[in-house]
């Protein structure tokens, strides 16, 4: 499965293209900063829940958990592929390479300047 970085996935989302982003992490860690435009579906739900929350198969999806050292991303990318989805991207670096690029979160500990 191809990779894709913090400045092409900026891109993306500045552009609008329509794709699904994937945030693997656990609701809470979600809540309190996630990318913009993310939905939240932890990795060890990929199989319950992609088909009825990404029904399109041929829709691009971009999966991210942490950081390269979180294993969320590839275990559901690799689920996601298992299951049929054509165009799967992992953004490796997650929300630590998103938060160094100096990237716009959104979340709880955002909303008040934490």
């Amino acid at each position: 499965m191809p990779d894709i970085d913090a400045t092409r996935l900026q891109h993306w989302i500045d552009q609008r293209r329509d794709f699904a982003l994937v945030d693997t992490l656990p609701p809470a860690a979600f809540q309190k900063a996630h990318l913009p435009t993310a939905i939240n579906i932890i990795s060890d739900d990929i199989v319950a829940r992609a088909p009825s929350e990404l029904p399109d198969r041929t829709r691009p999806v971009v999966v991210y958990c942490a950081s390269v050292d979180c294993k969320r991303a590839p275990r559901s990318a690799k689920r996601l592929e298992r299951l049929g989805y054509q165009s799967v991207y992992e953004f490796v670096g997650g929300k630590r390479e998103w938060r160094d690029a100096g990237l716009p979160m959104v979340g709880t500990e955002h909303a008040h300047g934490d």
